[in-house]
Parts: structure tokens; C-alpha cells; sequence
């Protein structure tokens, strides 16, 4: 019951996101039943299907041929939306500052434009002057002594008696054409006039133009940083995972054992997206650092072994002077644990199922993933540690960083785990901080230390945003020498 109230709260959560994101990119910036909203509008259906289709595919055992076709468009569009939402609501901040801006511009430039038709130059014959409210006679002119206005426009009228003689030729049904000419003039200058006001409709209400000009360009810039952002992490993961080296001090590690090297990896999840190629270059990545041993903590695949077998198969390639060495994650529990233990140990990997084993030096151990618990496979630390001499060094190597408590308690020195990704999609990293001691890197817990590596992959979208994928290479160095 509560897990279908779960996922009946995600699609709701993700119906109320894609609309919004329709809305934002179809709807406010292309006209009602034009080429590009059909288009829109049947990706704000398709996609999300495509998505549903990625996460279940597999869980629903379907054919991996589908998983495979599900999931780079099912999976980036995930990653898609969540940055163009991310994007978009940063837009919201803008979009009402944009239109202020230009609601403030096409005043200024209206208030100039009715200042310059108010105020224009005399007439040719210098008889009459324009001012804000029409023409009216120059009165610059000195009327004589003695002699009265209607004298002077009396005297004035032989002078303009000429001009007047055209119009008296004119015949009678030509004059209305004539009469209508200064009306047909003034024509152009009315239709200009709603040009010169601001456009704005109402008070706080943007002009249907303006407010279409700032939807396409937060729009578009929401769009391009994005689609930007989640070509980048693309890259970021189809590039391969670059090498860390981080040096760890252990108080009981003898000299003879200093300097040793530990190359960690984590989280490859060789799945639909991510296969045979992805292994292949993150072995050689290892093979490349001359390790003394080698440490798959966990989440190595996400399928099962019949679809992944093959994809994992370069793994057998693994070089290191001590051999190399695999726990479980939760992520192998959903693909069948024990098929990928039996698997990884035909390829020469050294499982370590709440086992044990000496170096040179320290005790390496190992315990299941949590999520081994539902089929009574879970962390046993009692048998993986219990019996072992405390005066000895020990490295743990267990998936999650939460169990790092059941590691103080039992002595340990060093856990190496990974599970988290280092967040993998910012602003992950800030919830991953809430479910997990540590999100990357070396920390200490009283007298153990807790190494978190960000994984060498990916899992859902192939996207890295601000967690960089990583191999480390943990060189333990003794205080004695």
C-alpha cells in the first residue's frame, strides 16, 4: 500500500512538471493549433512514456533489445527535464524584471515620439506657427498705428486672393473629393498614434507582444543552458572516468606494508547504456596505475547475467600484484546477487561474501550490501571480523557508507565504499548528503577513516553534473616509517 502511494505521488509530481514545462516551452510562446505546439505538445505525452518505459523495463524482465531502445531517450530526458526545469524556474526570476525593462523602454521611446510630432517647424511662407495644440497666426508681426486688425487682414487680402482662385475653379462635383484630401492626410498620422503608446493594456498587464517576446527568450535561454548542462555531463561519463590518488596514514600498518596502493572502484553499473565499451575502458584505466590491489566495491551491474555477462566479461583483464577483489551492492540484488557472485568469480575476481583475508600487513575484509538482508544476505560483521587480531591493520570494503558505525565498533581502520555517486546530478549531492554520513571523499569517524568514491559510472541517466566520475588510487602509508 505505501509503495503504490509512492508512485502515485512521482507521476503526480511528474504530470504537475511536465505541464509546467509544456506551458512554459509550448504553450506561452507558439500560437493555438500551429505546427510547432502540435509537435510540443505530443513530446510532452511521448516522452514521459519513454521514461516510465527505461525505469520499468528491466524491473518487468523485459526483452533487453527494448531495455536498450528505452533507455537513452527514456533515461536523458529525465536529466533533460530535470535542468530545463531547473532552468525555467530561474527564468521565472527574469521574466517579470525583462518586461519591466521593456515596458520602461517603450515609454521612454512613446513619450519621445508624441514630443516630436507636438513641436514641428513653421510654415514655408513664415505666416504661420505649429504648437502642441494645432496652428494658430504668428502674432510676431507689428501692426501699424492707427490701423486696426481687420484693416491688415483687409489690406492682406488681394495677396492671398490668388491662391484662392484655384479652388473657385473647381467644379462642383470635385469639391467633395477635395474637401476630403485634408482628411484623407491626417489618416496616416491616426493609425500611427496607438504605435506611440506604451504597450501595455492594463496596469500590470504586459502587451500581448511584449509579453510573446520575453516568453521566447527566457524560453530560449532556459532551453539552451539545459540541454547545455546535460550535453556536458553526457560527455563527462562517455569520456570515462579519471584517476584520484589520495594517500591514508594508518596507525597499526607495519612499514613492510607502506606505500601499498588500493585501486577503488565503484558503481560501474554496466547496463543497457553503459556496456561492454564502459568496461573495457575502465580496466584499462585501472590496468594503467599499476595497483597492488584491486577493490570492486559494489553496483558493478544493472541487469541480469544472461543480458550483462558478456558486457562484464572484460573484467578478467584486471591486473593487480595482490589480485582483485568484489562485494556485493544493492544494485546486484535487484539482478540476481548470487548468478553476478558465481559470474565475477569465473572472470578471476576474489568475492568477499562477510569474509576475510590477510596482507601483507592488514586484514582486507569484506561484507554484503543492506540490501542483501531481504534474502538473508546481509552484512555480517561478527563473521567477516569478529575473530580477527586488533593489532592488525583492517580495510573494510562495503558498499554504503551508512555502515561505517558497525565498522568503529569492530576495529576497523579503513572502509572504502562508493554508492552515492558524490550526488551525480548537482544539486543531488545536497540529498545525498541527508541519507549518507559521507558523499565523497575521506573523512574520519573516531578511529576509522571512510574513503566514498563518486563510481566510475553512472546510473539512469548517463549524466554527471558536478560529481565527476573517479578511480581511486588509496595508498596506505604506516606512521613507522
Amino acid at each position: 500500500m505505501v509503495f503504490v502511494l509512492v508512485a502515485l505521488v512521482v507521476l503526480a509530481l511528474l504530470a504537475s512538471v511536465h505541464r509546467y514545462v509544456w506551458r512554459r516551452f509550448v504553450g506561452d510562446t507558439t500560437a493555438p493549433g500551429s505546427t510547432l505546439r502540435k509537435v510540443g505538445t505530443v513530446a510532452a505525452f511521448v516522452l514521459p512514456l519513454l521514461s516510465l518505459g527505461a525505469m520499468t523495463s528491466g524491473r518487468i524482465g523485459a526483452p533487453f533489445w527494448l531495455q536498450q531502445v528505452l533507455a537513452w531517450p527514456g533515461f536523458l530526458w529525465l536529466a533533460c527535464l530535470m535542468y530545463l526545469t531547473l532552468a525555467l524556474l530561474v527564468g521565472e526570476v527574469v521574466r517579470p524584471l525583462l518586461t519591466r525593462v521593456l515596458a520602461r523602454r517603450d515609454a521612454a521611446a512613446a513619450a519621445r515620439a508624441t514630443a516630436g510630432t507636438g513641436t514641428s517647424g513653421a510654415a514655408a511662407d513664415g505666416t504661420l506657427a505649429t504648437t502642441e495644440s494645432g496652428t494658430r497666426p504668428r502674432t510676431e508681426e507689428l501692426v501699424p498705428a492707427g490701423r486696426s486688425t481687420s484693416s491688415t487682414s483687409a489690406d492682406r487680402a488681394p495677396e492671398t486672393a490668388p491662391a484662392a482662385e484655384p479652388e473657385a475653379a473647381v467644379e462642383p462635383e470635385q469639391e467633395p473629393e477635395a474637401a476630403a484630401e485634408p482628411e484623407a492626410a491626417a489618416e496616416p498620422e491616426a493609425a500611427a498614434e496607438p504605435e506611440l503608446e506604451p504597450a501595455v493594456t492594463a496596469p500590470g498587464i504586459a502587451h500581448p507582444s511584449r509579453r510573446l517576446f520575453v516568453s521566447r527568450v527566457v524560453g530560449g535561454a532556459a532551453a539552451a543552458a539545459g540541454l547545455a548542462t546535460v550535453g556536458y555531463g553526457t560527455a563527462n561519463v562517455l569520456r570515462g572516468p579519471s584517476v584520484k590518488r589520495v594517500t591514508v596514514p594508518l596507525a597499526k600498518l607495519p612499514r613492510a606494508a607502506h606505500g601499498f596502493r588500493i585501486a577503488v572502484v565503484s558503481d560501474i553499473h554496466i547496463g543497457p547504456i553503459l556496456g561492454r565499451a564502459h568496461t573495457r575502458r575502465i580496466v584499462d584505466t585501472i590496468n594503467s596505475t599499476s595497483p597492488d590491489l584491486v577493490a570492486v566495491v559494489g553496483d558493478l551491474v544493472d541487469g541480469s547475467v544472461a543480458d550483462l555477462g558478456s558486457a562484464a566479461e572484460p573484467l578478467a583483464g584486471l591486473r593487480a600484484r595482490h589480485g582483485s577483489f568484489f562485494v556485493t551492492g544493492n544494485h546486484e540484488y535487484f539482478s540476481g546477487a548470487e548468478q553476478w557472485v558465481n559470474h565475477v568469480r569465473e572472470l578471476g575476481l576474489i568475492p568477499l561474501e562477510n569474509a576475510r583475508v590477510e596482507m601483507g600487513g592488514f586484514d582486507l575484509a569484506g561484507v554484503n550490501d543492506i540490501a542483501g538482508e531481504t534474502e538473508g544476505q546481509g552484512p555480517d560483521f561478527v563473521r567477516a571480523l569478529g575473530d580477527r587480531d586488533r593489532g592488525r591493520a583492517a580495510v573494510l570494503l562495503a558498499h554504503q557508507p551508512v555502515v561505517i558505525h558497525d565498522a568503529v565498533e569492530h576495529g576497523v581502520d579503513l572502509q572504502l565504499s562508493g554508492h552515492t555517486h558524490g550526488g551525480q546530478l548537482w544539486p543531488g549531492n545536497y540529498l545525498a548528503e541527508l541519507a549518507n554520513p559521507t558523499v565523497a571523499g575521506l573523512e574520519r569517524y573516531g578511529d576509522t577513516q571512510l574513503f566514498v568514491s563518486r563510481g566510475a559510472g553512472a546510473w539512469g541517466p548517463p549524466v554527471r553534473v558536478g560529481a565527476p566520475a573517479d578511480i581511486t588510487v588509496v595508498e596506505l602509508a604506516s606512521r613507522q616509517a
